[in-house]
């Protein structure tokens, strides 16, 4: 198997673990805006409580699709900086906003509380809404010739944002307990009703604006880790209906992984469509090698960093409102 191959695996795996973790969050955000009702308040203390302080280290999984990009395919990284120039720059305002405001709407009160509050509730939630939308729509133009407002970049958007929502739905019902739980389960199967919905109009529009998509999706090996990801999708539905909460979250992360290896595997050999693919964006044999080489060691230092992250600032109980 080529490097080229195997680093465009590597990223696959960032583009992975990043919609797994950081989806949820931008999906937290969702949520946030949407509260409403005598709870909402609830809602949104329990949002933060599942969220901090750890959401933004998620982050990291991009930074390392990046790294991947601009050193094993620079051609590739200069096409995307140039074709996606508005859509990677407004992605990265939404992602600055979002950090800024959380923790602004949390200290301070020079305008008043209740006001400061609200002014910076509207921002996080508007750039949880609007970041996702940017990169499911990127991930579309990927597939599509690099046109971002055409109708699959769009309903990818959709999917994209959905899909957040859904996963920090599913994600929140282990995290409170009582009424807040039943309320995040109801939230979490109006969001998978979306899911289903928006998969109904993607899969024509792959059909008509990306045929090579289409085809990785209908043969193998992406037609069977899209029919994981189904199957998944089902488990995890099914789970919610039952209040089997730990099924539910499991099945939900495994849904989004296979479906984002299905669209990996089924993109395969482009990097972009129909323009570039992974053979014509690698960098020289000898910059694959340093990479290729030098990740273990980068590797070695941030997957334990997170796990221990992630055991420091665990939450040993539910929310539950005081």
């Amino acid at each position: 198997m080529g490097h080229e191959i195997l680093l465009g695996g590597m990223a696959l795996a960032g583009v992975i673990a990043y919609g797994v973790l950081a989806g949820a969050d931008f999906g937290g955000g969702v949520w946030d805006i949407l509260a409403r009702g005598p709870r909402k308040s609830e809602q949104r203390d329990a949002i933060a409580h599942t969220m901090g302080p750890v959401w933004e280290a998620n982050h990291v999984w991009l930074i390392f699709v990046i790294v991947i990009l601009f050193t094993a395919f620079p051609r590739a990284y200069a096409e995307l900086s140039v074709g996606l120039f508005g859509p990677f720059h407004l992605v990265l305002v939404g992602i600055t906003l979002r950090g800024g405001a959380f923790v602004f709407r949390a200290h301070g009160g020079y305008l008043g509380e209740r006001v400061h509050a609200r002014a910076w509730g509207v921002v996080f939630g508007g750039a949880s809404v609007i970041t996702p939308v940017l990169l499911g729509m990127s991930l579309g133009a990927v597939s599509s010739g690099l046109r971002v407002l055409a109708p699959l970049p769009l309903a990818m958007g959709a999917l994209a944002l959905s899909i957040c929502a859904y996963l920090a739905a599913v994600y929140l019902t282990l995290e409170t307990e009582g009424e807040l739980r039943e309320l995040f389960r109801r939230k979490a199967l109006y969001a998978g009703t979306f899911v289903v919905a928006l998969s109904g109009v993607v899969l024509p529009l792959t059909y008509v604006a990306a045929p090579h998509l289409w085809g990785g999706l209908t043969s193998s090996p992406g037609a069977f880790v899209v029919s994981a990801g189904v199957l998944a999708a089902l488990t995890s539905g099914g789970a919610l209906l039952f209040r089997r909460f730990l099924l539910a979250r499991i099945a939900a992360a495994a849904q989004v992984t296979f479906l984002l290896a299905g669209w990996g595997l089924s993109q395969y050999p482009y990097l972009i469509f129909p323009s570039l693919t992974l053979h014509e964006a690698a960098a020289p044999p000898a910059t694959l090698d340093f990479v290729l080489y030098t990740m273990p060691f980068g590797l070695l230092l941030v997957i334990p960093s997170m796990i221990w992250l992630f055991r420091v600032f665990s939450r040993a109980r539910p929310f539950s409102p005081s």
